[in-house]
């Protein structure tokens, strides 16, 4: 590291005013602030500082993301086996297609999302924001594997540019980032985000894999498991050969659904990392889950027999679909959340039982997590103002 650092020190020079590379500051200040904490001071008024600055937050998230991302792409390798009626074959080779599938879309996310904040802060003459660190690795995780790049392309600048950059940049933005990534390929190219053929890759890579595509395994399924039970008149899932699916399945993951969101462990052990590091408040966490069980629940004891989601038990809501994933890793989001402890109660009670109720009331959005943060982003600021002005109105009733 003192080797990088004294590179480093030697190069800068050339990318300050005056130098040959002047021109490229903002770029060799973002990769010099990303390896190293800067160094530089407040000028005035009085300051508490620690070392751990919002790129290294982000690069926490950034590791809380690996094991949904590393399960994600093991599953992506499982369900195309398992859809080939090939089910045997090592663990490694399973992982590898996967990797190989999965990777391109990581390219694209971070190439086009870092690219045009690269061309702001350049144009601009700012510092480049590092939110996108988290953004970038987001964004392939809660698409399908089908999803085709240059959609993901299309997705992201379109997210970057109309949800972040007109808005100021990272943490301005009133909407999570990713999620409208999500919702314009959702409303978008609807069919390159939902339906039965979206969710298993069909293609073999580099020789690894079985080519899918005129597929005649007895059974085979490519739908979700909130996506049968929406069109189906049973509760009853099953995976890729129509093998029934238990509640332990849907917790391990090994289900076809969008690439980080299927395995509940992953997604816990990414939580455990973001509440033992401080990043994300346990306050809105705990309160999404609350809010959607309580919410499924309540459907659960309705019941229905026309619309099978609402016989689908409270644990099982938790369990599929992006649910999980969205409470850890998109509801508590400190830029798009409240800020009082008060209002990040009930923000993440609220995102729950919108979720679930979209899901239970429309079949024709099975997800609902995504609608439902996203809406909740739009009264965050106003959460927060009700308490805030709350406790200003306890003081001055003290005061009189």
């Amino acid at each position: 590291m003192k080797a990088l650092r004294n590179f480093l020190d030697k190069v800068k020079p050339n990318f300050e005013e005056g130098g040959k590379l002047s021109a490229f500051r903002s770029v060799f200040d973002g990769f010099e602030t990303f390896l190293f904490v800067p160094n530089t001071v407040s000028k005035s008024g009085a300051h508490i500082h620690d070392t751990i600055d919002s790129k290294r937050v982000m690069s926490f998230v950034v590791i809380a993301l690996i094991p949904a991302l590393l399960f994600g792409m093991y599953n992506v390798g499982y369900q195309n086996f398992l859809a080939a009626g090939h089910g045997n074959e090592s663990a490694i080779e399973m992982f590898a297609y996967g990797f190989l599938a999965v990777l391109p879309k990581i390219i694209v996310s971070y190439l086009v999302g870092l690219g045009i904040e690269f061309t702001v802060a350049q144009w601009k003459n700012e510092e480049i924001q590092e939110g996108f660190l988290v953004s970038g690795m987001l964004i392939p995780l809660i698409v399908p594997i089908e999803c085709p790049l240059w959609i993901i392309a299309v997705a992201t600048a379109f997210a970057v540019i109309f949800a972040k950059e007109i808005f100021g940049g990272t943490g301005y933005n009133i909407f999570n980032v990713a999620l409208i990534t999500r919702a314009f390929l959702f409303f978008a190219y609807p069919t390159k985000m939902s339906g039965d053929q979206v969710w298993i890759s069909k293609e073999s890579i580099f020789g690894l894999g079985y080519d899918l595509s005129n597929n005649t395994v007895d059974g085979f399924t490519g739908a979700t498991a909130l996506g049968q039970v929406a069109t189906g008149t049973t509760t009853n899932v099953v995976n890729a050969i129509g093998e029934s699916v238990s509640l332990q399945d849907m917790i391990i993951g090994l289900l076809p659904g969008s690439i980080g969101e299927t395995s509940v462990i992953a997604i816990m052990i990414g939580a455990v990392i973001l509440l033992w590091t401080g990043v994300a408040n346990w306050r809105t966490m705990i309160s999404v889950f609350v809010g959607g069980a309580c919410t499924a629940f309540l459907f659960n004891a309705i019941g229905s027999e026309s619309n099978q989601v609402w016989n689908l038990d409270w644990m099982e809501h938790l369990a599929v679909g992006g649910f999980c994933f969205g409470a850890v890793f998109m509801a508590t989001d400190p830029v798009t959340s409240p800020r009082t402890n008060c209002g990040k109660y009930i923000f993440g009670f609220l995102i729950g039982v919108v979720a679930i109720v979209i899901r239970c009331m429309n079949p024709g959005y099975p997800e609902g997590m995504m609608l439902a943060i996203l809406l909740m982003n739009l009264f965050a600021a106003l959460i927060d103002y009700v308490f805030v002005q709350r406790n200003i109105n306890k003081r001055l009733n003290r005061v009189k």
